[in-house]
């Protein structure tokens, strides 16, 4: 009797173990893109029967979508992966991502890692994942850059509240900028309908989405492979009922068209936002980098911008130590930085990445410069910002409210970036409120609802 009972016994754990549903952990390293791309993936795991939980949740399965923009992104998946397989050694690990595309064996050499999938493959995974048993060889399923051909579908809708989403309206790039490995990672440039677009931002609006941010490579050069333009595409977007906010993620200097800027202020959905990558203040070096614009037509978009709206937001990214960036290279490029009307700076250090042409030049930039130059920009980041800010105390500004903050406050962006924390109540994420900025701490304005 008790072997029967035992055996039972035995048999219904099997049969739980059996029902329950695998446990899935994603970690997203990177651009917006790659977190899109993240949230498409998650949902053909729900679709699938998985659980997504967190990391700390001793997963079955764990997903890294990794970034390799710089030798610091690849190390910070190496040791995401070794943290969490000392955490979890019997998990499922796949690693996908640029990362993954540029240097799978690297990735592949790591202990206790399952399989790496490429650029192709990421959005494609089931198809090359029949157990999620550990494997003793790792997988490797990449494809080569000219294969990359593919679009994707990505677009956000499983996102905290459901305030914002992101849409991926393009994927890789034709630039080939001489510091980038994207075009190695992503292949060439390509977009989807705009006919699609306007069908996935109907679709976001219907699940409550109030703003929808459009994001990709290289966005400002959606459409010139099949007839269309960026123009077209915002100009139908705006149409759609239901969304009342849309946002340019961030757009090349030389695909920002007077048009588009107009269109953009003439619109009352579109934000007045813009991020607008610039690299250097010194043209020799934008030379060097391979750009297309010189400070003088960068400086022109941006005055023009401010003509329109002198309460436009608008970002910068900046690279420091690039090979061949002399002293004065530098201080050229910081007292342009310092006359620009720009809101915020994002700073990357030069990094070199195999198989780019900047790698082969001569003149590099001592690390230690390297930072020190990152640092004064980033300082000058601060005062930027906070100037700014300074312009908005005591008016009232139209804020989507986010979400709730630990320490009790709410959270909300202004059209055009700035970021407000206040007193609200949960009945109120997800709406539009009036909040009068009152003042400037930590590089985030506080505010009330009026």
């Amino acid at each position: 009797m008790s072997k029967i009972l035992t055996t039972l016994f035995l048999f219904l754990i099997f049969i739980l173990r059996f029902c329950m549903k695998k446990k899935v952990a994603f970690h997203t390293l990177g651009c917006k893109l790659n977190f899109v791309e993240t949230s498409t993936l998650g949902k053909k795991f729900l679709e699938n029967g998985f659980e997504i939980v967190d990391l700390n949740e001793n997963p079955d399965i764990f997903i890294l979508n990794t970034c390799s923009v710089t030798e610091r992104a690849n190390r910070e998946a190496r040791q995401i992966i070794r943290k969490s397989l000392r955490k979890s050694p019997n998990t499922f690990v796949a690693v996908t991502g640029c990362y993954a595309q540029l240097e799978p064996e690297q990735i592949a050499s790591i202990d206790g890692v399952d399989i790496v999938l490429g650029a192709k493959e990421k959005l494609n995974f089931f198809e090359h994942v029949n157990s999620f048993q550990k494997n003793s060889v790792p997988k490797i399923f990449t494809s080569p850059v000219d294969e990359i051909t593919d679009f994707n579908v990505a677009f956000s809708s499983e996102v905290g509240d459901r305030t914002r989403a992101f849409l991926k309206i393009q994927d890789g790039c034709d630039f080939n900028c001489t510091f980038c490995t994207i075009p190695l990672a992503r292949g060439e440039s390509r977009s989807q309908s705009i006919e699609e677009c306007v069908k996935q931002a109907k679709y976001l609006a219907d699940l409550g989405f109030r703003e929808i941010v459009l994001t990709g490579v290289n966005v400002g050069d959606f459409g010139k492979k099949n007839n269309s333009s960026f123009l077209k595409l915002i100009q139908e977007l705006d149409k759609v009922n239901g969304i009342n906010r849309f946002r340019i993620s961030s757009i090349e200097p030389n695909l920002l068209t007077k048009e588009i800027i107009d269109f953009v202020f003439e619109s009352e959905k579109f934000c007045n936002h813009f991020h607008i990558p610039l690299q250097s203040g010194n043209d020799e070096i934008l030379q060097l980098m391979r750009r297309r614009y010189t400070t003088t037509n960068y400086k022109k978009i941006l005055e023009y911008i401010k003509t329109k709206d002198k309460t436009c937001g608008i970002g910068i990214d900046v690279i420091v130590g690039f090979p061949n960036e002399t002293k004065e290279h530098f201080e050229e490029t910081y007292k342009f930085l310092v006359e620009l009307p720009a809101t915020y700076l994002h700073i990357f250090t030069y990094s070199e990445r195999p198989n780019t042409p900047a790698i082969q030049l001569e003149n590099k930039v001592e690390p230690k410069i390297r930072f020190k130059r990152n640092e004064m920009l980033r300082n000058l980041n601060v005062k930027k910002k906070f100037n700014f800010y300074n312009d908005f105390i005591g008016k009232k500004m139209e804020i989507l409210i986010e979400s709730k903050l630990e320490n009790g406050f709410y959270s909300g962006l202004t059209t055009n970036y700035i970021r407000v924390e206040f007193d609200a109540t949960d009945d109120l994420i997800n709406t539009i409120q009036t909040v009068e900025i009152e003042k400037i701490s930590s590089e985030i304005c506080k505010g009330k609802i009026v």
